[in-house]
């Protein structure tokens, strides 16, 4: 798994299928390489006042963000206006996002805020870094 916390991927990662093939070598010049585009991310989220935490998954962070911040992200978020990306880990599958998703949402708050202040200590809007 690839986390990644304070700086967004602008680009999903490449995956081969047969990565011990690409090592250049031109052994069997019949063989295609697929390269596939995947990216899927659990992110936290939070209001102006840091006192409220959500935490969702997306296959489409930036899209996901400005959902929630022009009140389409959905009905808790809305409710609590939880509007600031303050930590997030992108995941090469969906199975596991979801199931790291569910993890976060059975810990404590403190261990949450733990994880959030690890890597952003003053809980900055993240996604005010990609404009």
């Amino acid at each position: 798994m690839k986390k990644v916390a304070v700086a967004r991927v602008t680009a999903p990662t490449l995956f081969v299928c047969h990565p011990e093939l690409d090592s250049g070598s031109r052994e069997n010049t019949n063989t295609r390489y697929i390269y596939t585009l995947v990216s899927y991310t659990v992110y936290i989220m939070t209001n102006a006042d840091n006192n409220v935490l959500y935490i969702g998954v997306t296959n489409n962070l930036e899209r996901r963000v400005w959902e929630h911040k022009n009140g389409e992200g959905g009905t808790f978020t809305k409710k609590y206006k939880c509007v600031k990306l303050v930590y997030y880990e992108d995941y090469y599958t969906a199975k596991a996002a979801i199931q790291r998703e569910k993890k976060l949402k059975d810990w404590k708050r403190q261990w949450k805020e733990e994880l959030i202040y690890k890597d952003n200590p003053e809980m900055k809007d993240l996604s005010l870094e990609w404009e």
